[in-house]
């Protein structure tokens, strides 16, 4: 499966930057001493559809499936770092 690395800053409501590399990404942010987490994400599918592909969330009940759910839907199980004036913790 592709994938991106997508970093949100600290108290920003979009994201800052994508990229195709994670080291590509942790050098952008240690460079400019940033505050945030960097977060894989996959392409060409939803967060919600790779959740319940790969067992990360499963359905209860109906409020699970409407789109006020899934358009607000992210997963702790994606793999993502967290960092502070430009280092991971």
């Amino acid at each position: 499966m592709n994938s991106v690395w997508v970093f949100n800053g600290a108290g920003g409501r979009f994201p800052s930057a994508i990229f195709e590399e994670k080291s590509e990404a942790e050098e952008w942010i240690r460079k400019h001493r940033l505050t945030g987490v960097l977060t894989k994400y996959p392409v060409g599918t939803s967060v919600y559809q790779w959740a319940l592909e790969t067992d990360n969330f499963k359905i209860k009940n109906e409020r699970d499936q409407s789109p006020e759910f899934i358009q607000k839907f992210s997963s702790a199980a994606q793999e993502h770092m967290h960092y502070e004036n430009g280092s991971s913790d």
